[in-house]
């Protein structure tokens, strides 16, 4: 599966990448985002990524896997799962 990152604002390709593809926990802003929590995200925000919550919120409607976000369980899982990368290994197994 390949995901095209260039929605997203160039300083958040890196973390949201690396917690798709590989389930490394992202920082506290995008672990909001993530867990569908606007309040926490909007609290959390800098300046930029406050003018690109549409961009984070429709990245993950069009392009993510829809198991990897959505609620706080639902990024736990994908963490704990290893991400895309853990998927693939368990369905290889």
């Amino acid at each position: 599966m390949s995901i095209n990152y260039d929605m997203l604002p160039e300083h958040m390709r890196d973390g949201m990448q690396r917690y798709i593809e590989r389930g490394i926990p992202p920082g506290s802003f995008l672990t909001a985002v993530l867990e569908n929590d606007l309040m926490l995200a909007v609290l959390r925000a800098d300046s930029i990524n406050r003018r690109h919550l549409f961009d984070l919120a429709e990245f993950l409607y069009s392009k993510a896997p829809t198991m990897c976000w959505g609620s706080r369980e639902s990024v736990d899982l994908w963490i704990k799962m290893g991400g895309l990368r853990g998927l693939q290994e368990t369905e290889d197994e």
